[in-house]
């Protein structure tokens, strides 16, 4: 079940749980920290199963039209059960009804870590379209690849 949060300390909280149990693709501690605090003035939907929390995504505003999937994660246990494509369906349908025309998101490059081209490949499925590649966004070791999607 995905619902939308809206108190503050329960999206922080359901941030924490999820982030720090996906310590492979949020292990630098300072970026899960602001990922967790900066949940709490986003969108944020998160996905129940069984009566507890096991996955999240938020969508932050960049731009007058575009929103961006600032973060997203799921449990390990539930990869790969259609959570994160549920999550994400309900995201691009609040962004249409809130008036967003693009949607956005940033990754590591496909082909730099196997973890990564997992992620890489859920948002190529989902209909995102390779965008950019900025290297000086994240260092050379971690080629920030823009995904972008228009919502029409």
């Amino acid at each position: 079940m995905i619902e939308q949060i809206t108190d503050a300390n329960a999206k922080k909280a359901i941030a924490r749980k999820v982030l720090e149990a996906l310590r492979d693709w949020f292990e630098v501690d300072e970026s899960r920290e602001k990922y967790i605090s900066e949940s709490a003035d986003q969108i944020f939907l998160a996905a129940k199963e069984d009566g507890d929390y096991v996955g999240f995504l938020c969508l932050k505003e960049t731009g007058k039209e575009t929103v961006e999937l600032a973060v997203m994660g799921v449990l390990k246990d539930y990869h790969h059960k259609g959570i994160g494509r549920k999550l994400f369906e309900e995201a691009k349908r609040i962004a249409k009804e809130k008036g967003y025309l693009f949607l956005q998101v940033k990754t590591v490059q496909m082909g730099v870590y196997e973890d990564y081209d997992i992620t890489n490949r859920f948002y190529l499925s989902c209909g995102f379209k390779e965008f950019e590649v900025i290297r000086e966004l994240w260092g050379d070791e971690n080629p920030c690849q823009i995904y972008v999607m228009y919502l029409e």
